[in-house]
């Protein structure tokens, strides 16, 4: 039976699924060839040319792996360079990149067995900054332009001539300080005397100012002991008087309103510890083994504020754990909630809303005084489900 016509539907099917990428099991690095299935894989490695690559290949092995292991270097960093540039990216991601060429280097022809192996290379080459996390392998590209080099340079440059002109300014300005300081006469300290009478029986003579009352011509006003007493009580009530008229008077709405943000903070002050009985919680350590990491637990007694013993849901175990070895659990909306931190701590409510931009929360007071009051912008950590 010959081939199928080009525009028959056996042709087209044939090319749609040829289009994509297909399993890495069925395809031949040596001749660069892809199967669909495993039929046509063992077809292809009876085939004369397949065998004629073997040959090939085991003339001189070492010399197809490192040319294969070249290219896949070069073409992932160079992706990596394009699409990312110095970023710090999961190398998963750039992988899945790389994968979606058809025409990709497949990795089991080179001299890495896995991603984890070649991320590792990357490393120790100093190809790349990687770290490894709970999430995975990180890897940042260290470019080594030197056109990029060049330009950091030129950078570098041109913020230290900023801080140098920023300082000379500096140093400018101070020296003016100085030589200003240099060429003015030193100012005379006024010298305070004890008021002393020579003859006991002279009176005390003040002269003051002329009012509307009394003309232009001075009044001369001669009092005794006892009143420059009363006079000099009377000026100092008006000078307090007259300070704190002017301190109302610099009192202004901004000042007002930081006083109310001020007695907002005191009032919204968090301790330090959080956790209550009868609440539902999270284990987030990973000390005590995969049973328990990322498993909801009942807390049952708290002891010393900071320790908790709790009831796992799924097994039932009793375990001691410090408060940082716990999270708080968020329900679904309209499920009942506590309050553990805050200053509505200890109060009931009920979860209205959740926002994921925000990681806050909605609540409505379901218990004591506050009964009904809505609360907004309530942190993910502030409550938590109750048991």
């Amino acid at each position: 039976m010959g081939k199928a016509d080009f525009l028959s539907p056996k042709a087209i099917s044939n090319r749609i699924k040829a289009k994509g990428l297909q399993k890495l099991r069925w395809y031949c690095q040596m001749c660069q060839k892809q199967c669909r299935d495993e039929n046509g894989f063992k077809c292809h490695c009876m085939s004369e040319s397949h065998q004629r690559q073997l040959l090939l290949a085991s003339e001189n092995p070492n010399q197809f792996m490192d040319y294969f292991s070249e290219e896949f270097k070069n073409d992932f960093l160079e992706l990596l360079r394009r699409r990312f540039g110095t970023k710090r990216v999961h190398n998963n991601i750039v992988y899945n990149e790389y994968i979606s060429n058809r025409e990709h280097i497949h990795m089991n022809a080179t001299q890495w067995e896995t991603l984890t192996d070649f991320t590792k290379w990357l490393g120790r080459e100093g190809f790349c900054k990687v770290d490894e996390t709970p999430k995975g392998w990180y890897i940042q590209y260290i470019d080594r332009d030197p056109e990029t080099i060049r330009r950091q340079e030129e950078l570098e440059k041109k913020k230290k001539q900023d801080l140098d002109d920023v300082e000379r300014t500096a140093k400018f300005i101070e020296e003016q300080v100085r030589r200003g300081r240099e060429g003015r006469e030193p100012e005379e300290e006024p010298v305070f005397t004890e008021l002393k009478r020579e003859n006991e029986e002279e009176k005390v003579a003040f002269n003051l100012g002329s009012s509307s009352s009394v003309g232009p011509s001075k009044a001369s006003i001669t009092a005794g002991p006892s009143a420059l007493k009363v006079a000099a009580s009377a000026k100092r009530k008006d000078h307090v008087h007259s300070a704190s008229s002017k301190e109302k008077k610099k009192k202004s709405a901004l000042d007002e309103i930081m006083e109310l943000e001020e007695q907002k903070k005191k009032k919204s002050v968090k301790s330090d510890n959080w956790i209550r009985s009868d609440i539902v919680v999270k284990v987030i350590t990973k000390k005590l083994g995969e049973k328990y990491y990322k498993k909801k637990a009942v807390i049952r007694e708290v002891r010393d504020k900071y320790t908790a013993v709790v009831k796992m849901i799924d097994s039932g175990d009793k375990l001691k754990l410090d408060q940082s070895h716990l999270e708080t659990v968020i329900p679904a909306p309209g499920k009942k909630v506590v309050i553990v931190n805050g200053h509505y701590r200890g109060m009931e409510a009920v979860l209205e809303g959740i926002d994921e931009k925000k990681f806050s929360a909605t609540l409505t007071v379901d218990s004591g005084a506050m009964n009904g009051q809505t609360l907004e912008g309530v942190p993910y950590e502030d409550f938590s489900k109750l048991a």
